[in-house]
Formats: structure tokens, C-alpha cells, sequence
């Protein structure tokens, strides 16, 4: 492709951050043509930009503003090359969706828990390249977890294999993970083996009012002790969240009657039927009972429980109809979260005194979204232009309670200066190594990452 208009969909990212140009879009239909396509810009150091569904937050997927890189889209390697449920695997291509490959999984009575707001876009070879987290990384890890091997196009056209469904192969360095995160600057994933899981029988979804974020921890812990490996999801989100959602999402109700200050979103699996929903009653009847928790709903349907849950994932499309919104998508250890977001609501209200902050996420795993949202009747880009300053506030907390600046939407163009501040030197160096090693013109999309 070729035509401006024809490549516009492939040359911005969702935010609108980052708008570049490109010789052309390339889409290879299957992974000898990629790597073709790699050996030939690697023989004319012509810079190639991988691109999956364009669902990234951090500029990763998108080319630069001199018009001279291409971009390598995967979507047409959408192939199921083998499902084995017997073996607990799949092998699917780079460009098969999110919501495709759950589909995969469960026409074979088996589960694939990886689960993200843009599952209906996004892609397999995506998820891995920038480590994807999503809402259960608490019960089953993220994508780097869910891998057993990955087939890449090197940067000179080699085709690396490590497609299998071993459990167990201690020949070596271990090459499949150096890969996944790597966001496209050490190689092109084409394919990728991934583990399935028994497919749970029951599912309870509860939305609960709580007190503050401390009253949520305690229940986060109190849930574990009852629910032990069934509990899939703990989710954290404020008053304020819910109000925006209330307030630009169509159809969207409270579930209560009285308002609370926060609110967790909590999800338990049961393998047997009934299971998960005589779990949830007994263990949110007894959290009621000790007041630990003020509110609780528990849904009845499956209706009812995709309701609960569009109020948790709306919460960033509401902040983004609200007006100017500095996102952090930040991890620190999940002990310390009510601090930091009483810390981090302190130190922004001192530099920001109007700005509001909504931070929610995945409390489960010790990851946030901490977002400010501008002030009622601000200026929008006058709000966004003041980004760097927002980050040295929450990003030099972030390093102070010993978290990481990119839980699980990567580093991509938005964050690769700010990795300088935080990563080990030592670590730095190594990765710079590993880049010159196995692209050494630099062609793999370069000016991210590193």
C-alpha cells in the first residue's frame, strides 16, 4: 500500500500521541514472506516498523515523521497451524486476535486467560511483543507466562524457531522469552505455541463498595484465604471513576443505591458448576458481615456480569470524553499501594491543585492506571503540555516505593527516555548488547525501547 489515504489507519496510534510517515505498508501473508521482506530491508538498511492490531498506548507500532520507513503489518498471518488439547497448546500466528484465540480455546473445552479491553483488535504477536498484562495476570501471569515457544523472522531474514509444546527443555539459553517485550527491536514474532488451560465451570463477578484503598488490600487478602486459586480478578477503581463513566457511557448504571468512596470488581472461577457462586456468596457475606466492605453486589446472569465489568473497562474511554487525561500505566508492590495513592494524591494536588486524579487497575497484581484527569474547565493541550512535569511527580514516587514506570503497556517511543532514569545501567548495557547482536544496522524499529 502505497496511497496516503489507504495507509492513514496504519500510521497513528488510539491516543493520537504519535502520527508518522511511511513508504508504504507491507502485509505479508505468511512468515517466509516476512522474513523476505526483513532480509531485503536489512541489504538496503531501509527501517521496518512491526505493527499488530495498532492497539499499543505507547507509539511502539508507529513509524517516524521522515516518511522513509515501512511498515510491517501482520494481520494476514491469521492461521491456526495446531490445536492440541490433550497437550494443554495452540500455535497461532502473529495476527490472529485476542478474541479469536479465546474463541479457539474454549471450541476445545479449554481456556485461554489472557483478557484486555481491545481484545476485539488486538493480535497475538502484539500481546507478546510488548508482554501484555491484562485483568488476570493475578490467577494466570502475562503473555510471557502464557508462552511455551515463538517462531520470529530475524532482522537478516532467518527464521528462528522455538515453536513446541514442551514443558520442560533445559538445552540452552532461554530464547522465546528474550523476545517477548521486545517490542519489535529484536525480531518480528510470526508465531507463537501458547498454553491452554481447564476451562472454568462457574464464574461469579461481585462489584463492591469500599472505604479506601487499605479496606480493599484487606479485602484482596481476605478473598485469597477463601478463594485461594479460583479468585481471578481484583479490581480497584475510585468514586470519581465511576462518575465518569455514569456520566459519558450510554447504559451505564450504579449498581448501588449509595454512594462509596472506592470500589473493587472481583471475579472467581469454580471448576465445577455452582462452584465459584457458592464461593463469592459465602466469602462477600462474610466481608459484609465484619465490615470490611460497605456494599456488595453479586451478579446473576451473565448480562449482569458483563454489566459490572463495563463499568471497569469504560473507564478510560470516559476519562478520554471527560477532556485531557496524563496516564501512567505504573506497578509497585501491592502492599504499598494505599500509600502511594495517598502519596501521589498529595504530591499532584500541591503542583496540580485542580487536576484530578482517577487511579484504578489491577490492585490483584500491584498494577495501576494512574491517570489525572485536567481540571473542570481547563484547557486541554495547556494541561497535556505540562506531561513531563506530571511524570517527575508520579514516576519519581513510582521509583521511590521501588515499582516500575511500564506495568504492562511497554516502553515504545512515550517512555524510552524516561528508562535512562530508572533501569539498572547494567541492564541497559546488556540490552544494548543483545540489540547490536541480532540487529546490528539497527533496520528493526528503531527509536523505541532503546
Amino acid at each position: 500500500m502505497t496511497d496516503t489515504a489507504e495507509m492513514d489507519a496504519y500510521l497513528s496510534e488510539p491516543r493520537d500521541l504519535y502520527r508518522g510517515r511511511a513508504q508504504c505498508v507491507v502485509k505479508p501473508r505468511d512468515a517466509g514472506e516476512v522474513a523476505n521482506v526483513l532480509a531485503l530491508c536489512d541489504a538496503h538498511g531501509v527501517s521496518v516498523v512491526p505493527q499488530g492490531g495498532n492497539t499499543g498506548l505507547v507509539g511502539g507500532q508507529t513509524p517516524d515523521a521522515t516518511g522513509r520507513q515501512i511498515l510491517l503489518s501482520l494481520q494476514k498471518l491469521d492461521r491456526i497451524r495446531e490445536v492440541d488439547p490433550a497437550s494443554d497448546a495452540m500455535t497461532l500466528e502473529a495476527g490472529v486476535t485476542l478474541a479469536r484465540a479465546q474463541e479457539i480455546a474454549q471450541s476445545v473445552d479449554r481456556y485461554f486467560p489472557l483478557s484486555l479491553a481491545s481484545e476485539g483488535s488486538c493480535t497475538i504477536g502484539g500481546n507478546l511483543a510488548t508482554n501484555a498484562g491484562g485483568v488476570h495476570v493475578l490467577a494466570y501471569g502475562a503473555a510471557r507466562d502464557l508462552a511455551l515457544g515463538l517462531e520470529v523472522a530475524l532482522a537478516d531474514g532467518r527464521l528462528l524457531s522455538t515453536l513446541g509444546k514442551l514443558r520442560k527443555d533445559n538445552t540452552g539459553y532461554n530464547l522465546t522469552q528474550l523476545f517477548i517485550g521486545s517490542e519489535g527491536t529484536l525480531g518480528v514474532i510470526t508465531a507463537a505455541t501458547l498454553k491452554l488451560f481447564p476451562r472454568p465451570r462457574s464464574r461469579a463477578v461481585a462489584f463492591l463498595g469500599l472505604d479506601d484503598p487499605a479496606r480493599a488490600l484487606a479485602l484482596l487478602n481476605f478473598v485469597k484465604e477463601h478463594a485461594g486459586p479460583g479468585l481471578q480478578a481484583f479490581e480497584l477503581a475510585p468514586r470519581i471513576g465511576l462518575e465518569l463513566v455514569l456520566r459519558h457511557i450510554a447504559g451505564a448504571r450504579d449498581p448501588f443505591g449509595a454512594v462509596h468512596p472506592w470500589y473493587a470488581l472481583v471475579e472467581i472461577a469454580g471448576f465445577a458448576e455452582g462452584e465459584a457462586e457458592r464461593v463469592a456468596g459465602a466469602t462477600f457475606s462474610q466481608a459484609l458481615d465484619s465490615g470490611l466492605v460497605r456494599d456488595a453486589t453479586l451478579a446473576h446472569s451473565l448480562e449482569q456480569a458483563e454489566n459490572l465489568w463495563r463499568l471497569r473497562e469504560s473507564l478510560s474511554e470516559a476519562q478520554k470524553r471527560e477532556g485531557g487525561s496524563i496516564k501512567h500505566d505504573i506497578s509497585v508492590p501491592i502492599e504499598r499501594i494505599p500509600d502511594f495513592i495517598a502519596e501521589a494524591g498529595a504530591r499532584v494536588a500541591a503542583h496540580f491543585p485542580s487536576a484530578r486524579p482517577v487511579p484504578f487497575g489491577h490492585m490483584g497484581d500491584g498494577n495501576l492506571h494512574y491517570n489525572v484527569s485536567q481540571p473542570v474547565g481547563a484547557d486541554k493541550a495547556e494541561f497535556l503540555a505540562r506531561w513531563g512535569e506530571m511524570n517527575e511527580i508520579v514516576h519519581g514516587l513510582v521509583h521511590e516505593y521501588g515499582g516500575s514506570i511500564s506495568a504492562e503497556h511497554g516502553v515504545g517511543r512515550l517512555k524510552r527516555d524516561l528508562l535512562a532514569q530508572v533501569k539498572d545501567p547494567v541492564a541497559l548495557d546488556v540490552m544494548r548488547a543483545l540489540k547490536k547482536t541480532l540487529d546490528p544496522k539497527g533496520v528493526l524499529n528503531p527509536g523505541k525501547l532503546l
